[in-house]
């Protein structure tokens, strides 16, 4: 047997308590480290009968071969004898198994350097294991980190307890300045695994960060009492989201904006002050669509297509509402269009006017025109006619 002491347990439980590490898997790296190493040294990487056996008690370690007590031996490799398997239990009867050490003298340094690369290699692939685990079963969910750098690709990466997460610049807040040392948010997108640490994605743009904070946030909407039904959010600048209350007694918005407020500033704090519509949800298309053009007024709403592949309406609302519901650069109606699924044509109250006008003349028009043509053919057909009567009368002279 090699003596070992206790620092190897020591050690082992230090680790335990430092990454979480089974002290079992660095007792068992060794125990296997031990069997390759012997293996090696006795050049028979195929023998099937080894093992190392811990003595965690007088802190010690030795490799044992199982064999088969047999009358007589032909293979000393796996057999031994009755008389000698007497000395090792004077119990032992043919066909037992003993085991017998065979631990060979100065291993100590064999069996260290085996140990080394085993029991390294397997905290690797643990630490590997239980970084995958952990953040495979956090995908989905917020989780708070420190901001560490930015690389080279202008990445932002975060530290997230076992692991650095990466933040790629498309999931980064436009114009926000990760301070290093910064205590963030993140929204774990996606979690790879790699041949060594896994690599985990995280997001503070994605448009599941804001469902949830507010479940975080909003009591109702983590009872299931208010659901969200959509969300539409442009990272930095603004969002809009559809709330529907399975209780007629509670207020989805009331609920989602809080007593005075205090709900939703926590959000937009959080949010960096990102603006946030809170509208109502509803099955009729028409009322969703006012909801989501919020805080426009509107005049009236036109369903010009309603299929699963085509849905479109056609909204009117006072010249004095038309930017506030396209909103800048077109973001309010690019955000309720995304909010409902309904592409919506918005025009001001004197543009529609203009267009009714135009097109009831271009009625008028071509009805004129249709008219014209209608008396030219009726001309034309009392003319071949008179022709023909014409033609009849001389043929008959």
């Amino acid at each position: 047997m090699i003596k070992i002491g206790t620092a190897l347990f020591e050690a082992a439980e230090q680790l335990e308590r430092e990454k979480g590490i089974s002290k079992d898997v660095l007792v068992s790296s060794l125990c296997d480290a031990l069997v390759a190493g012997y293996k090696k040294h006795i050049k028979d990487k195929d023998a099937e009968n080894v093992e190392a056996i811990l003595d965690e008690t007088a802190g010690e370690i030795g490799v044992f071969r199982t064999k088969l007590v047999v009358n007589e031996v032909e293979n000393p490799d796996t057999q031994i004898s009755l008389e000698d398997a007497k000395e090792i239990d004077d119990e032992v009867e043919i066909d037992d198994e003993v085991k017998i050490e065979v631990t060979p003298e100065n291993f100590g340094r064999i069996a260290a350097q085996s140990a080394k690369q085993v029991i390294t290699q397997r905290i690797r692939e643990a630490e590997r294991k239980m970084v995958l685990d952990e953040f495979l079963s956090k995908k989905g969910t917020l989780i708070t980190g420190i901001v560490q750098r930015k690389d080279e690709r202008n990445n932002v990466i975060v530290n997230i307890g076992k692991t650095d997460a990466v933040m790629p610049t498309r999931e980064q807040i436009p114009g926000e300045y990760y301070k290093p040392g910064n205590r963030i948010r993140v929204f774990v997108l996606n979690v790879k695994e790699t041949t060594r640490l896994p690599q985990v994605i995280v997001s503070q743009a994605h448009s599941e960060i804001v469902r949830e904070l507010f479940e975080l946030e909003v009591p109702e909407i983590e009872d299931g009492i208010v659901e969200i039904k959509s969300i539409a959010r442009e990272a930095g600048f603004r969002t809009k989201l559809a709330v529907w209350s399975n209780d007629p007694s509670v207020d989805s918005v009331g609920a989602c904006i809080g007593p005075r407020g205090s709900r939703i500033q926590t959000i937009v704090g959080e949010l960096k002050n990102e603006k946030i519509d809170i509208v109502r949800y509803s099955t009729d298309p028409v009322e969703y669509i006012v909801n989501a053009l919020s805080p426009a007024r509107i005049i009236s709403v036109d369903i010009l297509a309603d299929e699963e592949t085509r849905k479109e309406a056609f909204v009117i609302v006072p010249d004095d509402q038309l930017s506030l519901a396209i909103g800048r650069e077109g973001q309010n109606v690019r955000l309720a269009h995304r909010l409902t699924g309904w592409k919506i044509d918005i025009k001001s109250e004197s543009q529609a006017a203009q267009i009714e006008k135009q097109a009831q003349k271009e009625t008028v028009e071509a009805i004129d025109e249709a008219a014209e043509e209608t008396v030219e053919a009726v001309e034309n057909t009392v003319e071949e006619t008179t022709s023909e009567a014409e033609t009849a009368e001389n043929t008959e002279e």
